[in-house]
């Protein structure tokens, strides 16, 4: 089957990601950049700009978000609507489709009755994909900001919460990720020296910082600002991990900055696999379903899967494609699952 040229987009509060699919449906390109919707839109406006130029043009788009909880808006209907007019602002004369859940895709004029089935349902995207192509799964998708969990289990998504309150209370979002969570919400004290230190209650790092330290973040995975402004390098992340302790750079050799993101690592990592326990022992998945990965995040996952003792099986090794794009796609699942969701349909 071959179709027009589609570009699915995730609209989020710090990124913006597009995946392009051909006109064979195969997603053909991957764009990303960082996008701090807080602090303006102007910043959405040249992150647009700046996927069309990448991207090219398409007479198609599908459109997931999750931006419209950034407090530049008063509320989140507001913020749908507020995203829905820059696309179009950006995308005259092409048909724009908006994701709703389960409610499909609704047109542009359909927008203001259906805000509270597009507001933050990227998740759901990634998730309804997964379950075209699996039996049974767990979804995790570790961002620079969140973690989704999402189970999978005879063919259709088992989640239980829609909106992000519910989500959380039930543990399918995880407001953690492997980039722009501050440190001091991962745990409230740490062992270092020998003694028991709570963390100081300051933006001093992030996890991006802990990732950098231990060799893992990659390459691409940090487009925002550090905590201090100041570089993205082992050394200058080493010196803000210390500074949550109360000490320098200098106080301790280089092995215990490690131990100290070794910590913090494994803090983050314990307060996922939590959820994702929960996730599945309330689907009742099946011991050989499989851990899904995405996310700039999912190298966690691989050592999730482990622990769960499950297969782990990277989003984008359910599509076609070189293990280049596979990547990409993986970094972005909810981009390329809005745009393969969108091409379903015809």
């Amino acid at each position: 089957m071959t179709t027009e040229p589609l570009i699915g987009w995730d609209l989020g509060g710090a990124h913006l990601k597009a995946a392009r699919l051909d006109v064979g449906g195969a997603v053909d390109r991957v764009f990303q950049v960082a996008c701090p919707l807080w602090q303006g839109l102007d910043h959405l406006h040249a992150a647009i700009d700046a996927a069309i130029t990448d991207l090219g043009p398409a007479p198609r788009h599908a459109i997931t978000m999750t931006g419209e909880m950034a407090d530049l808006f008063p509320s989140r209907d507001a913020g749908v609507l507020g995203l829905a007019a820059a696309m179009r602002r950006h995308l005259p004369g092409s048909a724009l489709e908006f994701y709703a859940g389960e409610r499909g895709f609704v047109a542009e004029a359909a927008v203001a009755a259906h805000t509270g089935a597009i507001a933050s349902a990227n998740w759901l995207a990634s998730a309804a994909l997964v379950a075209g192509r699996l039996p049974a799964a767990l979804l995790v998708d570790i961002g620079s900001t969140t973690t989704d969990i999402i189970a999978v289990a005879g063919g259709r998504v088992r989640a239980v919460g829609r909106d992000d309150y519910q989500r959380l209370v039930s543990g399918e979002l995880v407001y953690s990720g492997v980039v722009r969570t501050a440190v001091m919400s991962v745990t409230d004290a740490v062992p270092f020296g020998g003694d028991r230190v709570p963390l100081m209650a300051e933006y001093f790092a992030t996890m991006a910082d802990a990732y950098r330290v231990l060799g893992e973040l990659p390459d691409g995975a940090d487009l925002h600002p550090t905590a201090d402004g100041g570089p993205r390098d082992a050394t200058a992340s080493r010196r803000r991990l210390a500074r949550m302790i109360g000490r320098d750079l200098d106080s301790a050799p280089e092995a215990a900055w490690r131990a100290l993101a070794l910590v913090l690592r494994a803090a983050q990592l314990e307060r996922i696999w939590a959820s994702a326990v929960r996730q599945v022992e309330r689907a009742g998945l099946p011991a050989d379903a499989p851990v899904v990965a995405a996310g700039v995040g999912r190298f966690l996952v691989r050592d999730l899967a482990q622990r769960l003792g499950r297969p782990c099986v990277e989003f984008g090794e359910l599509l076609p494609g070189s293990a280049a794009m596979r990547r990409r796609v993986a970094d972005c699942a909810p981009a390329a699952a809005v745009a393969l969701l969108a091409h379903a349909r015809d």
